[in-house]
């Protein structure tokens, strides 16, 4: 319950009459920026308009003080809406409305065609449909685990509702019990193509009510049934709530209300005359007309998110050969290593895999702060990106498919609203072995490769599994660490001494070379470099000198190693990934620009789906076993 949220007990008549009054002055905001931009969404944004009107008014936010931590937060799931938010919040003074009308939609302003967090009073962007709510269950849990006298407000469509990520969603707010949080549904039952009844049945209040949900249906352009639904929401409720605001899209002018026409589609100048004429609201479009073609820089101070505490990463472990253990089984050690020093400032997400993913240790000594969301994949990804951004160190533990392939575009929303999330990835590549194709992971690097801030690292053995997970850690932004299904061998130097020992820091991007050598390079990572190893022991016994560099970040390309071994004349990428979209050719990409002739570069790398066997049986199949590469070597030094 937020004491400063929703105060009066029944809404003041003069209330009544401001929040009428401002609604209608969002209607024309709505409808003269979308036609001055020429596209939008007006129907929806003025059938919500008296919602929002309702929430910003009595909700614990402050346009003078927007970032402060125990503020209430509103989510807009469907940001398409952004018109109604950018007007309402023009309104309530936290920035300029003549600004957000002249420059909605236009190339470099940050009044976006979908709501953006570098607007003032906006907490995410969003847009991807059913995901801002799954981002709110994560906030309203980081919130809670902060014991914030604050709530969450979810702002969402009805046809949003038919998005499996809701239901997702909606199972595990109802099961973490977030009285913190209300969604309301702008149920004006249309959408682009017509009825949503006709488009996909759905029956809104048995399905939250079957989840656990306290549901209250209202008439959502009554502002006295508006309020009252929020106020008993925050106050009263002891559960999630969901408010089905039943709306009229296009309300306030007749030729737009009740028609999907007007979902995405700008009125014309004369329908604009016409609108806001309805609205008794001058027109004066000729003023917005000019002012967009005068180019202004917007900036505004943007909300931080919540800093995590100093994390005490010390205690760094370290295996030896007798040791037989896998990497997966190395985070989880470290996790907990790193958990005991840092109570109740770890999070940690599972999807019904936690002894697979060895964060079972973890859920047994610290329950509180392990959520373990079942086979959900798409919200645990989009719940514990909005977690992240709100003072905890985040993990998300699962195996390679589910956790990259599965959610992409929710860690590419993730990636947009600059998240804070560290993704464990398991059972990559062939390496899982019997699970067979479905399970093997190997288009991972082309994937974030296709983002922009996403880092990814591949450690090589226990010992820089410990360091990495301790390196990031301490690291600010969104990390993707993955690792096989198999054990694997200790890496040792030359003389046999352990090779990431207690004196070895992880440094993002920093390749390793693990064997020097001067016929030939390879270059690979992962459960491969147990083979590149073992291949160069092969080849001294034919005087040829193999140099083994160990790529542990392969997004990123170490200048100093691939210079130093451009000597060799011959680069051979060796991986357990996709060929196609791997290190090579990311190597390769570098090679070009950098417009080098003397070089040639092979590719090792799986070329089609893998079978279901022993990983070792798959990897000779796949021509990656070490004689393979033996063979590769002696067939292209000069």
């Amino acid at each position: 319950m937020n004491s400063n949220s929703f105060k009066y007990e029944t809404l003041p008549k003069k209330d009544i009459e401001k929040l009428k009054k401002i609604s209608n002055l969002c209607r024309g905001d709505i409808l003269k920026m979308t036609t001055v931009a020429g596209s939008g969404h007006p129907g929806g944004s003025m059938s919500s308009i008296d919602i929002l009107s309702t929430i910003y008014k009595y909700a614990n936010i402050n346009s003078n003080n927007p970032c402060m931590k125990d503020r209430d937060r509103v989510i807009i799931s469907n940001g398409h809406i952004s018109p109604a938010v950018y007007s309402i919040l023009g309104r309530n003074g936290f920035f300029d409305i003549d600004d957000a009308i002249a420059y909605f939609r236009k190339a470099g302003s940050p009044f976006e065609g979908h709501v953006d967090k570098r607007v003032p009073g906006v907490e995410m962007n969003t847009g991807n449909l059913g995901q801002g709510f799954s981002a709110a269950v994560g906030v309203a849990l980081a919130n809670k685990l902060n014991q914030y006298d604050s709530h969450t407000f979810v702002v969402m469509g009805d046809g949003e509702q038919q998005k499996g990520q809701i239901v997702e969603s909606r199972r595990i707010a109802r099961k973490y019990n977030l009285s913190n949080l209300s969604v309301i549904i702008d149920f004006n039952q249309l959408q682009i193509s017509g009825s949503i009844h006709d488009i996909m049945m759905q029956e809104l209040k048995d399905e939250y009510e079957a989840t656990g949900w306290e549901v209250i249906d209202i008439d959502g352009h009554d502002f006295n049934a508006i309020y009252r639904a929020l106020r008993y929401s925050v106050h009263t409720a002891v559960k999630p709530v969901a408010i089905i605001a039943r709306t009229s899209m296009g309300k306030g002018v007749s030729f737009m209300q009740n028609d999907e026409k007007w979902h995405g589609q700008a009125l014309s100048e004369d329908k604009l005359d016409e609108a806001l004429d309805e609205l008794g609201i001058n027109n004066n479009f000729e003023k917005y007309r000019k002012k967009r073609k005068k180019e202004k820089n917007i900036k505004f101070k943007k909300c931080k998110p919540i800093k995590i505490p100093e994390i005490d990463i010390d205690g760094k472990i370290v295996y030896n050969e007798k040791d037989k253990l896998g990497n997966r089984t190395a985070f989880g050690k470290t996790l907990l290593n790193i958990a005991e020093k840092n109570k109740g400032k770890i999070a940690v997400f599972d999807c019904d895999l936690s002894g697979s993913v060895r964060t079972k240790e973890f859920a047994n000594k610290y329950e509180d702060y392990f959520f373990q969301l079942g086979i959900q994949e798409h919200s645990a990804a989009s719940i514990s990106g909005g977690l992240s951004l709100n003072g905890f160190l985040t993990f998300w533990a699962d195996f390679g498919v589910f956790a990259v392939d599965e959610v992409f575009n929710q860690l590419r929303l993730n990636e947009i609203n600059k998240t804070n999330l560290k993704v464990i990835a398991t059972h990559l590549g062939l390496n899982v072995g019997e699970d067979g194709k479905t399970h093997q992971s190997i288009n991972y690097l082309g994937l974030f490769r296709s983002f922009f801030d996403f880092k990814v690292i591949i450690p090589a053995d226990p010992n820089q599994t410990d360091k990495v997970i301790r390196h990031i850690s301490n690291k600010y932004g969104n990390y993707f660490v993955g690792m096989g299904r198999a054990k694997s061998p200790i890496i040792s130097k030359d003389d046999g001494e352990i090779f990431f020992d207690r004196s070895y820091d992880f440094e993002y991007g920093k390749y390793d070379v693990l064997r020097e050598g001067d016929d030939a390079t390879v270059f690979t990572y992962g459960p491969l470099i147990a083979y590149a190893l073992e291949a160069h022991k092969k080849l001294l016994k034919d005087d040829i000198n193999l140099r083994v560099v160990n790529v542990a970040s392969p997004l990123e390309i170490d200048e100093k190693v691939v210079e130093e071994s451009i000597k060799t004349g011959v680069f051979i990428t060796y991986e357990d990934h996709n060929v196609y979209n791997g290190f090579g050719t990311i190597l390769s990409d570098y090679l070009m620009n950098k417009k080098y002739n003397n070089i040639d570069l092979v590719k090792m790398g799986i070329n089609e789906y893998g079978k279901s066997g022993h990983y070792e049986q798959l990897y000779k199949i796949a021509g990656l076993g070490t004689d393979n590469l033996v063979e590769m070597v002696k067939k292209n030094i000069k």
